[in-house]
């Protein structure tokens, strides 16, 4: 006889703090046991990434049971802390707030890797490069349109 498979009734994202989750109203409504996920959570996170944001996917069943897996910071947060500034620029038009190297944007993307859906580092490379344009934070060396470049110096030669 085939063992009974549990019956999904939600799958909830949430951003909590590493080391530091409480019991509140964003679990509340996702219906599972608060305290048996924050004292799992907790230790977990505590060691490694404690005081960070830390993005969160739980699985809740129908008989109140849960899985969580959790993902690596929020790439705001790392070009945040990599450029040493509390908050990032009104307008990315106008506004540049700092600047980081190749290096440091290279290192956020190397970490980011597992959830980002790109190839290879390069192209996670133009991933937080972009996000990084629109919090107005520029990437010394870092061209986000190489294919617009190379038409560009290909038109230039002509």
């Amino acid at each position: 006889m085939a063992a009974k498979q549990k019956q999904i009734s939600r799958i909830a994202k949430i951003q909590l703090i590493g080391g530091q989750a409480k019991p509140g109203p964003a679990l509340a409504s996702i219906g599972i046991n608060m305290a048996e996920f924050t004292k799992q959570f907790n230790d977990l996170t505590r060691k490694d990434r404690n005081g960070d944001v830390v993005p969160c996917v739980i699985t809740a069943y129908s008989d109140k049971s849960f899985n969580f897996v959790i993902k690596s910071t929020p790439s705001s947060v790392l070009l945040k802390r990599a450029a040493k500034v509390e908050t990032a620029g009104k307008n990315q038009l106008t506004d540049t707030v700092a600047t980081i190297t190749k290096e440091q944007a290279l290192e956020i993307a190397k970490q980011k890797m597992a959830d980002l859906n790109a190839y290879d580092e390069e192209a996670a490379l133009r991933m937080i490069a972009g996000t990084a344009k629109q919090m107005g934070i520029k990437i010394k060396d870092v061209d986000l349109c190489p294919r617009k470049t190379e038409k560009l110096a290909k038109k230039g030669n002509k």
